[in-house]
C-alpha cells in the first residue's frame, strides 16, 4: 500500500531531469549603484592620499610629525580599503535556483570563502515572480519583496520562467 502511494505521488508530479532544466545562479546587485561608485572614488582617493603623504615634499622630518603622519596615512589607507571592498562582487550573495529540488537558495560566502546557505525557500512557498526587462522580483505570499535580482540575458530570463511556471504566479 505504501509503495503504491509513493508511485501515485511520483506520477502526479514528475521530477525534472538535469538534462531538461539546469540550475541557475544569479548574483545580487548592490541596491544603490551610485553609492558603489562614490565609495570606490572616495576609497581610491584615500588610498592614494595615504601614499601621497610620504611622497609629496614639504613635510618636516621631525619625529613627532613623522609618527602623526604614519598614523594618519595608516588610517587613510585602512578606511580607503574598507570603502573599496564594501560592495565588492565577491561579497554579494548568490541566488541559486534548483529545478530538481524546486527551491531557491541564497548563498553567502562565510569567513573561509565557502558558500553558506542563508535562505532556503521552495517554489511552492513563494508568492509571485515579477519579470522586468532587467530584473526579477520574487515576492512573498503577503506581497512583500523577498529579493530583486538582475537578469543578465534573455536566455536566463526564459530559463527562470520555465522553472518557476506552475509553482509561482508569474507576472510580466
Amino acid at each position: 500500500m505504501h509503495v503504491a502511494q509513493q508511485q501515485t505521488l511520483r506520477n502526479r508530479m514528475p521530477l525534472p531531469s538535469f538534462e531538461e532544466t539546469v540550475p541557475l545562479m544569479i548574483t545580487f546587485a548592490p541596491n544603490w549603484p551610485l553609492r558603489t561608485v562614490i565609495f570606490r572614488v572616495v576609497g581610491t582617493a584615500l588610498v592614494i592620499g595615504a601614499a601621497a603623504m610620504w611622497l609629496l615634499p614639504g613635510s618636516g622630518v621631525d619625529a613627532d610629525a613623522a609618527l602623526m603622519k604614519l598614523g594618519v596615512s595608516l588610517f587613510f589607507f585602512l578606511c580607503g580599503l574598507a570603502l573599496l571592498m564594501i560592495h565588492h562582487q565577491d561579497n554579494q550573495p548568490d541566488a541559486y535556483f534548483d529545478p530538481i529540488r524546486r527551491e531557491v537558495r541564497v548563498l553567502q560566502k562565510n569567513n573561509r570563502g565557502r558558500p553558506q546557505t542563508i535562505l532556503r525557500r521552495s517554489y511552492d512557498s513563494l508568492g509571485a515572480a515579477r519579470f522586468n526587462e532587467h530584473y526579477l522580483e520574487i515576492c512573498d505570499v503577503d506581497g512583500s519583496i523577498l529579493m530583486r535580482l538582475p537578469i543578465p540575458s534573455a536566455d536566463i530570463r526564459q530559463a527562470l520562467r520555465s522553472q518557476l511556471s506552475g509553482f509561482v504566479t508569474i507576472s510580466a
